[in-house]
């Protein structure tokens, strides 16, 4: 009996993770063939304001896929009228190769919400699930319990372990805005996209007025990050005003200090590398604490910040010795802004409003207490930081410490 895999999704756009995790499911499943269809409109899921047309998807995912064996590339749902059913796709399907075995291929997350999908029961008739997951323990444990629950419902499902490239098409559009997504693409994808201009590509992001750059961040962010940011935007505009600091460096600096927080740590070190930074040995090794350093040069590259709100981003995390007026208020305001919600909060806000340098250095000394509890490497910038301060007399009262 032939064996037919279906990869849906909307491919905007199509990455490598897409290529690798089809090679892989061809081989793990001893597929015949291998079906990429891109859906026309997702029902479980918004398209952004700057996706590609469905044209140009199907162009790129061409693009992707040539080389590919045992591929085909179908757009039987970009001539459907309406949304994008699966079950839809299946019946036609099943009725063109009424002797084959239909494998749906999908995603951890697409799996642990599919009896949420439209007509699920007709996809169960219909099709096998192959689940093409990285294992992980707690990914591992959801699977699990997920196939025996659809399994005694009389589900068919194969588990693929794979480990895929770890990048989702959300974070591809946010690296082309950083313009650092070419390593995540297939060979012309990523002049393809910069000569239509998709995804904002061809924007100009420098000179942005307030409301823009604003607007433009939301864009970047997660939504758990939005409200975060925001207030620190906010906190640190009132530390600027108290203190007779910049507001506007205040504001924009508060706007962008997390500004490639959404990148996990493997694609912060592909910023690092595409624009061409050499990181110290502490960097290598926790990737997850670069946002700081990326951010900052995003600011500086992509935005045009200024010296002074590019070093406010860069030592938000970590201080160093000797810190700016506005790297100060930057780094209190992460930690205070009205979001907040740790047991020494309260107290902190309290020191901000007294001295900076007394609110800088609790900050760091809770920092450098909490990772020291957590046996976590500590940046070597934060020690001098705490160091430089004491030896210029800042002292925490005594019901702080």
């Amino acid at each position: 009996m032939e064996r037919i895999g279906i990869y849906g999704g909307t491919y905007n756009p199509p990455h490598i993770g897409h290529m690798r995790a089809a090679a892989h499911a061809i081989e793990a499943l001893k597929l015949d063939r291998l079906l990429l269809i891109p859906n026309h409109v997702a029902p479980h899921k918004q398209m952004p304001h700057d996706a590609a047309t469905a044209e140009q998807r199907l162009e790129m995912l061409r693009m992707s896929a040539k080389g590919l064996e045992k591929t085909e590339i179908l757009d039987l749902e970009l001539k459907r009228e309406g949304l994008s059913y699966t079950s839809d796709t299946l019946e036609q399907l099943r009725k063109e190769n009424p002797q084959a075995e239909l494998i749906l291929l999908m995603g951890t997350d697409m799996f642990l919400s599919f009896l949420t999908w439209h007509e699920h029961e007709r996809i169960l008739h219909d099709a096998t699930l192959a689940v093409i997951y990285r294992g992980e323990p707690g990914e591992q444990d959801a699977v699990a319990v997920q196939k025996e629950r659809l399994e005694s419902e009389g589900a068919k499902v194969e588990l693929v372990v794979n480990p895929v490239t770890a990048i989702s098409s959300t974070d591809l559009r946010r690296m082309l805005v950083f313009d650092c997504a070419d390593p995540y693409l297939c060979p012309g994808v990523g002049a393809y996209i910069r000569e239509h201009g998709l995804y904002d590509t061809g924007r100009n992001y420098k000179n942005l007025s307030m409301e823009e750059l604003e607007q433009t961040v939301i864009g970047l962010l997660k939504k758990n990050r939005v409200a975060h940011v925001l207030g620190c935007r906010d906190a640190a505009v009132k530390l600027a005003q108290h203190y007779g600091e910049d507001k506007t460096n205040a504001a924009r600096a508060g706007l962008l200090h997390d500004i490639t927080k959404a990148l996990d740590g493997p694609l912060q070190l592909t910023l690092c590398s595409e624009y061409g930074i050499l990181l110290s040995k502490f960097s290598q090794e926790n990737p997850k604490t670069l946002h700081a350093l990326t951010g900052s040069l995003v600011a500086e590259q992509l935005f045009g910040e200024n010296e002074a709100v590019v070093n406010a981003i860069r030592y938000h995390t970590t201080g160093r010795p000797g810190m700016s007026k506005l790297e100060k208020i930057v780094y209190i305001a992460d930690f205070i802004e009205e979001n907040r919600d740790f047991p020494e909060v309260k107290q902190l806000r309290a020191a901000a409003w007294r001295s900076l340098d007394e609110a800088m250095l609790m900050g760091l000394e809770m920092t450098l207490k909490q990772l020291h509890s957590q046996n976590r490497q500590i940046s070597q910038s934060s020690i001098d930081a705490a160091r430089y301060l004491r030896e210029h007399g800042v002292v925490l009262k005594e019901e702080m410490i």
